[in-house]
Order: C-alpha cells, then sequence, then structure tokens
C-alpha cells in the first residue's frame, strides 16, 4: 500500500518521495547528510533531483530525516520537515513502530503535497509512569502474614522428612 501511495502521489502532485530504511549510520553521521547524499546520487542531476524527496529512517538511533531537492523542500515546508523528524519518526521508532513511523509520515507529506487537512503528529503518550512495586508501606503491612507462611513452611519441610523417616525405621 506504501508503493501505491508514493506512485498516486507521484501522479497526481509531480513529486516522487523515496522512503529508506537504514539499521544504523555508517557512511554519515547525520541523517540529513545521508538523504542529501542519497538524492544527489540518485537523481544525479538537479533538474532531476529537484522534486524528489527521500524519507530516511534509522532504526537504531530512531530517528531519520526529510529531505530533498529544492522544489520538494518547499512545496513540503520546514515546518512539516521539523514536525516530521521532530514528533514523527522519534515517537514512533521509540516504540518500534518503524512501518506505522513510516506510513504515518508519508500520510503527512502527501496531504501537504495535494493541499489536504494535515493529520497531525501521532499523539504523545502522558507521561505519568505507573509504579510495578510495592511501597514501604504497602510492604511493612504484609510483612507479618509473609513471615508467617514463609516460617510454616520451613517448619513443615523440616517436619515432614523426619516423620516420614520415623516411618520407615520404627517397623524394624
Amino acid at each position: 500500500s506504501l508503493n501505491d501511495t508514493l506512485a498516486r502521489l507521484e501522479l497526481e502532485t509531480g513529486y516522487r518521495l523515496e522512503v529508506a530504511t537504514v539499521r544504523k549510520l555508517e557512511v554519515e553521521g547525520d541523517p540529513f547528510a545521508l538523504g542529501d547524499k542519497m538524492v544527489e546520487h540518485w537523481y544525479p542531476t538537479r533538474a532531476q533531483g529537484d522534486t524528489k524527496g527521500v524519507l530516511l529512517l534509522v532504526t537504531a538511533t530512531k530517528d531519520g530525516a526529510l529531505t530533498g531537492g529544492p522544489a520538494f523542500v518547499k512545496a513540503v515546508g520546514d515546518e512539516l520537515i521539523d514536525s516530521v523528524v521532530g514528533d514523527n519518526l522519534p515517537l514512533l521508532a521509540g516504540d518500534e513502530k518503524f512501518n506505522e513511523a513510516v506510513a504515518s509520515s508519508v500520510k503527512r507529506v502527501e496531504a501537504k503535497l495535494t493541499n489536504a487537512a494535515d493529520p497531525g503528529p501521532p499523539a504523545r503518550k502522558d507521561g505519568a509512569r505507573k509504579r510495578t512495586y510495592k511501597t514501604k508501606a504497602e510492604t511493612d503491612k504484609s510483612r507479618g502474614v509473609t513471615g508467617t507462611i514463609v516460617l510454616s513452611l520451613l517448619a513443615i519441610s523440616v517436619v515432614v522428612p523426619m516423620l516420614q523417616y520415623y516411618g520407615y525405621t520404627s517397623d524394624d
């Protein structure tokens, strides 16, 4: 479906968007520099690369870049590029939802290039974390019961084998 969306986008608007996913950056340290190199390599002349763009996702660092030729960057706009790179990619890639990160970013670029309403970045979860451990008061409240259970099991583990041994040896 992503290929269909990208092909339809190129037919409708004349802008071509390529999606590239890499595990880590080895050639360049900056995703934008690597994206620019990709555009320059794939489309060597300015006329060829003017309306072409690259959405790059780096899975190891959970970030990426949206870059392209001058006409592409101007049509998409710096605000959307910053939002995709700052909101879509890190948020969804941070949860390791790489496919969703790419799909939502492509939808936003498509909406911008077709003059449709921007669906916006994904909603951030509330920052409140719930604790998964008991507090000191909760631990102290159940400490007496826990101690009784442990001592009872310990006594049973000592007494039962003694009784079994006595039962085996008493017949002799």
